[in-house]
């Protein structure tokens, strides 16, 4: 979706109406994450695949690389988030009024030298910043996160965060669709 001001205009939507005008969006991911948005052809489509996510149908994997050595090699963070709202757009844990969020990790590498870790995350919840909030409240942001790591990312250093596969219903036909993209880091 185009962001606020004349120079957010260029964005990923407005490029595939651009060429499809009944484009709509169903998935999006943060401003700095990379990977794959899901688009439907037409409002019927649209909300068919929203209802599957809603419905927790999508499978979603994610791969990042985080600050420190994560100690378990697996494991769910079950953590309720709700936006910060003097400080928006961050999201907080909140165990009183926050939302339920869950998401599961496997460690894939530690780098010992550099004191990072590779990690796959399937959210099962989709809250707004889950992986980064979840991955910070462990101690371990993800590099380059501009609103949760302690400190702000090196000049020109991008957020280790990718949307890797993401796999839904048909809209029509509800043949399983699976789509991948390579990481880029």
């Amino acid at each position: 979706m185009p962001g606020r001001g004349p120079d957010k205009q260029d964005c990923l939507s407005a490029r595939v109406q651009a060429v499809f005008d009944d484009a709509l969006v169903v998935h999006r991911l943060d401003m700095e994450t990379s990977g794959l948005m899901v688009f439907a052809r037409g409002i019927e489509a649209q909300r068919t695949i929203s209802r599957a996510f809603e419905q927790r149908a999508v499978s979603k994997y994610y791969v990042a690389v985080t600050y420190g050595l994560i100690e378990d090699d697996a494991g769910t963070i079950d953590l309720p988030l709700i936006c910060d709202w003097p400080n928006r757009p961050r999201q907080i844990v909140d165990h009183t009024i926050g939302k339920p969020a869950t998401t599961h990790f496997t460690v894939l590498a530690r780098d010992e030298l550099a004191q990072r870790t590779r990690v796959g995350l399937t959210p099962i919840t989709g809250r707004s910043h889950q992986l980064r909030v979840h991955l910070a409240s462990l101690g371990h942001s993800i590099i380059g996160d501009s609103l949760y790591a302690p400190t702000p990312p090196a000049a020109g250093e991008r957020l280790m965060l990718h949307a890797s596969r993401l796999g839904f219903p048909h809209p029509l036909s509800g043949v399983l669709c699976e789509f991948s993209s390579a990481v880029p880091f």
